[in-house]
C-alpha cells in the first residue's frame, strides 16, 4: 500500500471513503474536523461483458470471459459506466488530501472494493485501511487506533470468487439455452440451492401417505381433581404406531409396534368405556433450557422470517439501514461471539430490566457454529457500549426497522441471561379392555418454575413432520396406583405427512448446515432463484417450477459435480483457504477450469463442456406422470401429452397425441396421476375452428396458449401472386415485397377478452379482436389516436403517449371525443392511472441488470443497460413479455455488435471532422 508523503503543502484534510452514502454523514460527525467522508457507492470496477471488450482483446485469451485464461486468470476490469462520475469526484477530493482512509466494509467484498479504489485512484499520500463493526463514536475512535494494511489474501479470495462465477455461468448457461429455454442461467450457488428445492418437491411427489389410528381419552382422579387428556401409547406391551413409524412410501418400518386401523381403534375405544383406569407411574425430571446465541446473518434471516414474516431480502435491506444509521453492528457475519463491551452491556441491561437473579454468575461464551467462519466480526447486536432499549428508539424507528431492532435487542440481551428452569412430568395410566387387551395411555407436561431468558425472548421453530402436538400442559398431582375415571375415549385417525416445503427461513438454515454459499449471499441467492423463474412463493412455501426440474435434471446428468452439495461446499472451503493465505487463487482456478491434467482433463469444467456429447433435449424436458401421460416443458410452458392415441370425450375422434395445458399455479406435487387424467379430460381444445373471414377467405381459429387464449388466422404458404390478391391492410407486415420463393404473411392475432374462452368465442368477436388496434381519428395536430388491448389492459395510444381506459368491452365503443377529453388532462402516474409505453421486466439472467423498454430515436427498444435491441416491427410494447425480451437480448449478444462494411461507413458528426492541415 503506498505511503509516500506528498510534496505539496499540507492541508490537514483526511479523505475517508466508505461504501454507502447513507452512513457517510454519521461517520463524518463522529470523526470530527479535518475528515471528509465520501462514498464509493459499492464497487467502482467490474468485469465487462465479453462483447464490450476492445476489438484487439476479443480474439485474445481474454476474449471469452474478460478473464485472461493464459495468464493466471487475471481479470480484465473496467470502471462501470455509472461510476465514472463518482471516480472523477473521488480523484478531485484526493488532490488536496494529506491522507486517505479506505473504510469500506471489513469482509471480502469490502476489502476488494478498497483494493479497486487503490488501483484506480493511485494515491500519492499515506493510505490506511480502516474497519469498524458499528457506526458509533466509540467504535470509530477505536478504529482510528487500529489501522492496518490492505489484506491481499481477502482480495484474492473475492477476485477468485468473481472469476469462478463468471467461468461457471458463462460455460454452463449456454447449454441450458440450447437444451431447455432461452434466457436461463446457471450459477455456482443458485443451481445447487434450486436443486435443494427440486429434490424436496420430488420427495413430496414420490410420497405415499399411510393411515394410522390411536385413542385420545379424558381422565380425572376419582376425588374430583382437574381432568386431563392422555393418548394411547402402548397396546399389550407394544408401542402404538405413529407417523414416525412409516416411510415415505407409506410402508410401516417401526419394529414391534401395534398398527391400529379404524375398525380396531373403534373396537378398542368401545371396550374401554367401562374399564377401571389407574395411574401406573409418575416420573419427574428436571427441565433446563439455555438461551440461543446472538444472531449471525443466517439466524437473523431465519428468525425474521419465522417471527416477522420478512423475506431474506427485506431482512437484509432493513438491517443495512439499521447499521448505516448506527443502530446495530455489521449485519454480514458468521460469528456468534460478542465483544467484552457488548457482553457487559447485555448483562447490565438484563439485570436492570429483569432483576439480578436473571443474570448468571459467569459470562456466556458462544462458539461459532460454522467451521468456515470467514469474517472477523461480532454477532449482530445493538450498537454501542451500552444498548438502547426498543422504547428508547421507538420515536426514531418505525415499521420494519423497529421490529427488526427489537428482535435483535431481545436476542442479544437474552443470550446473556440465565437458563429457564422447571420440571417435566410424565404420567402413564392404563386399564384392561373388555376383550382382554391391555391399553396404556401417557401424557407429559412441563412446568416452568423460573423463566430466565424466556422473560425476554424465545426462539421460533420451523415446521417439521410429525411435530408432537404437546404444548406445555398443567397436570394434576396424582400418585402411582391412583384410580382414574375415563369420561370420554375417542378413536382418532391420522395420515402421515410429506416432507414440508422449504420456506426462506428453513432453506437458509439448510444452506448454512450444508456450507452452501455464505451469509452475505443467502438473501441474494434466494432472490435470484425466484427472479429467474426457478422457484415461486405460495404463502411462505417455496415451490419449484417445472422449468427448474428440467434445468436440474440436465445439470445432474451432465454436470454432476457442479450441483453436488459436498463439491459446492468444498469450493467454499477452497475460497476460505485463499482468504487465509493458504492457497493462491490463480492455481485454484486453473485446477477448477482446466482440471488436474490440463485442457483435456475430465475433472475440469472446460473438459466437461467440450465432451458433453449429445443431449436429448426432449428427454431432459419430459417427466413421466403415468404410463401413458408425460409432462413436457415446452417453449410456452408445461403441458401434458398422451403417448398413446386417445379418444376425445367431446367429439369421439381419435387424437394421436392429445395435449392439455398445465395451470401455472398447480404445484408439481399436486399433479398426481388422477389430476393429470382430469386435466386431459377437461382440457379445452388446443384449436377450435371458428369459420372463414369473408374479407380474406382465411380460416380463423381460437387457441389456448401459454399466456392465455387467443384468435388467429391460418395462412398457408403463399406465393407472391397469391398474397397480391389479398387486401394488404389485413397484415401487420404491410405490402408484400416481390420474392423468388413462396413467402408466408404474418397472420393477424389477438388475445381473447377475459370474458371469453376458446369454447365460447364467436367468429364475429374474433374478427373484431383481430382488427385491433382501432383508429379513433386524429387530434388537432393530426396525430392519430388508436385504442387497443395490452398485457396491462385496454389503453389509448397517441404517438408515444399511452393512457389506460376502463374495460375491454369499451374498446369497440370508445369515441374520439372521449379520447380527446382524456388527452386534455395531465398524465397521471402511479396507481395504474396510465399505462406508459415503457415497461420493466426484472433482471436479465445473464447480465444481472434490469431490463427496460425505452422510447428511442427510431422507436422503442429493449435494453439491460449493456445490450440494446429494437422492439421488432409490428410488436406492440403492450404485448411484449419478459420471456421475449430476454430472448431478444440473448440473440443480440450472440450476434455481437453490428459490423460496418466499407460500403456503409459510419457517419461522423461534422463538428468532429478535422480540418485539413495548412501547408
Amino acid at each position: 500500500m503506498p505511503s509516500k508523503a506528498a510534496s505539496k503543502p499540507k492541508t490537514g484534510k483526511k479523505l475517508v471513503i466508505v461504501e454507502s452514502p447513507a452512513k457517510s454523514k454519521t461517520i463524518a460527525k463522529y470523526l470530527g474536523e479535518g475528515f471528509v467522508v465520501e462514498a464509493s457507492i459499492g464497487h467502482i470496477r467490474d468485469l465487462p461483458q465479453p462483447s464490450d471488450l476492445p476489438a484487439e482483446l476479443k480474439k485474445s485469451s481474454i476474449g471469452k470471459f474478460a478473464v485472461d485464461l493464459e495468464n493466471g486468470f487475471k481479470p480484465y476490469y473496467v470502471i462501470s459506466p455509472d461510476k465514472k462520475k463518482k471516480v472523477a469526484e473521488l480523484k478531485a477530493q484526493l488532490k488536496d488530501a494529506d491522507e486517505l482512509y479506505l473504510a469500506t466494509d471489513g469482509d471480502r467484498e469490502g476489502e476488494a472494493i478498497a483494493w479497486h479504489l487503490l488501483e484506480v485512484l493511485k494515491p500519492k499520500v499515506p493510505v490506511h485501511r480502516m474497519t469498524f463493526a458499528e457506526i458509533t463514536k466509540e467504535s470509530l475512535q477505536r478504529a482510528l487506533t487500529s489501522l492496518r494494511d490492505l489484506d491481499t489474501d481477502l482480495v484474492d479470495a473475492q477476485e477468485t470468487r468473481r472469476v469462478l462465477d463468471r467461468l461457471y455461468g458463462y460455460e454452463i448457461s449456454p447449454v441450458l439455452w440450447r437444451k431447455v429455454s432461452r434466457g436461463l442461467s446457471a450459477g455456482r450457488v443458485q443451481s445447487v440451492v434450486t436443486r435443494m428445492v427440486v429434490e424436496r418437491e420430488r420427495e413430496r411427489m414420490a410420497f405415499r401417505s399411510a393411515g394410522y389410528w390411536d385413542l385420545l381419552g379424558s381422565f380425572a382422579p376419582v376425588d374430583g381433581k382437574e381432568a386431563f387428556t392422555a393418548k394411547l401409547s402402548a397396546l399389550d406391551g407394544k408401542r402404538v404406531a405413529s407417523g414416525r413409524d412409516f416411510n415415505d412410501k407409506g410402508q410401516l418400518t417401526g419394529k414391534n409396534v401395534a398398527h391400529l386401523d379404524e375398525a380396531a381403534a373403534k373396537a378398542l375405544a368401545l371396550g374401554l368405556e367401562h374399564a377401571d383406569f389407574a395411574v401406573r407411574s409418575v416420573e419427574h425430571k428436571p427441565y433446563t433450557r439455555r438461551p440461543a446465541p446472538p444472531f449471525t446473518t443466517s439466524t437473523l434471516q431465519q428468525e425474521a422470517g419465522r417471527k416477522l414474516r420478512f423475506t431474506s431480502k427485506s431482512t437484509m435491506s432493513t438491517a443495512q439501514r439499521l447499521y448505516e444509521n448506527g443502530y446495530i453492528t455489521y449485519m454480514r457475519t458468521d460469528s456468534s461471539s460478542l465483544s467484552d463491551e457488548a457482553v457487559n452491556a447485555a448483562r447490565r441491561q438484563a439485570s436492570e430490566l429483569y432483576g439480578p437473579e436473571f443474570v448468571p454468575a459467569a459470562k456466556r461464551v458462544y462458539a461459532n457454529k460454522s467451521s468456515n467462519a470467514q469474517e472477523a466480526h461480532e454477532a449482530i447486536r445493538p450498537a454501542g457500549d451500552s444498548f438502547r432499549t426498543p422504547a428508547q428508539v421507538a420515536s426514531a424507528l418505525r415499521g420494519d426497522e423497529f421490529k427488526l431492532y427489537e428482535l435483535i435487542w431481545k436476542r442479544t440481551v437474552a443470550s446473556q441471561m440465565a437458563d429457564a428452569k422447571g420440571s417435566t412430568a410424565t404420567i402413564k395410566l392404563g386399564a384392561a379392555a373388555t376383550g382382554g387387551q391391555d391399553a396404556e395411555f401417557s401424557v407429559s407436561g412441563t412446568v416452568i418454575t423460573f423463566r430466565g431468558f424466556l422473560a425476554a425472548y424465545e426462539e421460533g421453530r420451523d415446521e417439521s413432520r410429525n411435530d408432537a402436538d404437546e404444548a406445555d400442559k398443567r397436570l394434576p398431582n396424582v400418585q402411582e396406583k391412583d384410580a382414574l375415571k375415563a369420561s370420554e375415549i375417542t378413536a382418532t385417525g391420522h395420515e402421515t405427512s410429506p416432507p414440508p416445503r422449504f420456506t426462506e427461513a428453513s432453506l437458509t438454515k439448510e444452506m448454512e448446515e450444508r456450507d452452501i454459499g455464505r451469509p452475505s449471499t443467502y438473501a441474494s441467492t434466494l432472490s435470484t432463484i425466484m427472479d429467474r423463474g426457478y422457484v415461486r412463493k405460495q404463502g411462505s412455501a417455496l415451490i419449484p417450477t417445472w422449468i427448474a426440474f428440467s434445468v436440474i435434471r440436465l445439470l445432474e446428468q451432465h454436470f454432476t459435480s457442479y450441483v453436488d452439495y459436498k463439491f459446492t461446499a468444498g469450493m467454499e472451503t477452497g475460497l476460505d483457504r485463499i482468504a487465509n493465505g493458504d492457497d493462491k487463487g490463480s492455481e485454484w482456478l486453473k485446477h477448477f477450469y482446466f482440471g488436474a491434467d490440463g485442457d483435456d482433463s475430465d475433472d475440469g469444467l472446460l473438459g466437461i463442456v467440450n465432451n458433453l456429447g449429445e443431449i436429448d433435449a426432449r428427454d431432459i424436458n419430459s417427466i413421466a406422470i403415468t404410463d401413458t401421460l408425460v409432462l413436457r416443458v415446452g417453449k410456452f410452458g408445461p403441458y401434458l401429452e398422451s403417448t398413446v392415441p386417445t379418444l376425445d370425450p367431446k367429439t369421439g375422434e381419435i387424437i394421436e397425441s392429445a395435449r392439455a395445458n398445465v395451470p401455472e399455479d398447480l404445484a408439481p406435487d399436486e399433479l398426481t396421476p388422477a389430476k393429470a387424467q382430469e386435466l386431459m379430460e377437461t382440457a379445452a381444445p388446443e384449436e377450435r375452428v371458428l369459420g372463414v373471414d369473408p374479407a380474406t377467405g382465411l380460416t380463423v381459429v381460437a387457441k389456448n396458449g401459454r399466456y392465455g387464449a387467443y384468435v388467429t388466422e391460418v395462412i398457408p404458404e403463399l406465393t407472391e401472386e397469391d398474397i397480391a390478391k389479398l387486401p394488404v391492410e389485413y397484415y401487420k407486415n404491410g405490402k408484400p415485397k416481390p420474392a423468388k420463393k413462396p413467402v408466408k404473411a404474418k397472420p393477424r392475432t389477438g388475445s381473447l377478452f377475459k370474458t371469453m374462452t376458446v369454447d365460447t368465442v364467436t367468429l364475429e368477436q374474433a374478427l373484431q379482436i383481430m382488427s385491433l388496434p382501432r383508429v379513433l381519428g386524429a387530434d388537432a395536430e393530426g396525430v392519430e389516436i388508436t385504442v387497443q388491448n395490452g398485457r396491462f389492459g385496454p389503453y389509448l395510444k397517441k404517438g408515444t403517449d399511452s393512457r389506460s381506459i376502463g374495460s375491454e368491452e369499451e374498446i369497440f365503443t370508445f369515441t374520439l371525443e372521449a379520447a380527446l377529453e382524456i388527452y386534455s388532462q395531465p398524465k397521471q402516474r402511479g396507481a395504474r392511472a396510465a399505462v406508459p409505453p415503457l415497461a420493466e421486466f426484472g433482471e436479465d439472467p445473464v447480465s444481472g441488470k434490469k431490463i427496460v423498454v425505452k422510447e428511442g430515436r427510431f422507436g422503442p427498444y429493449i435494453t439491460d443497460g449493456i445490450t440494446n435491441i429494437t422492439v421488432p416491427r409490428g410488436t406492440d410494447v403492450g404485448e411484449l413479455t419478459r420471456e421475449a425480451a430476454v430472448e431478444l437480448l440473448a440473440d443480440k449478444r450472440e450476434r455481437g455488435p453490428v459490423k460496418r462494411t466499407a460500403k456503409t461507413p459510419a457517419k461522423k458528426p461534422a463538428a468532429k471532422r478535422k480540418a485539413p492541415a495548412k501547408k
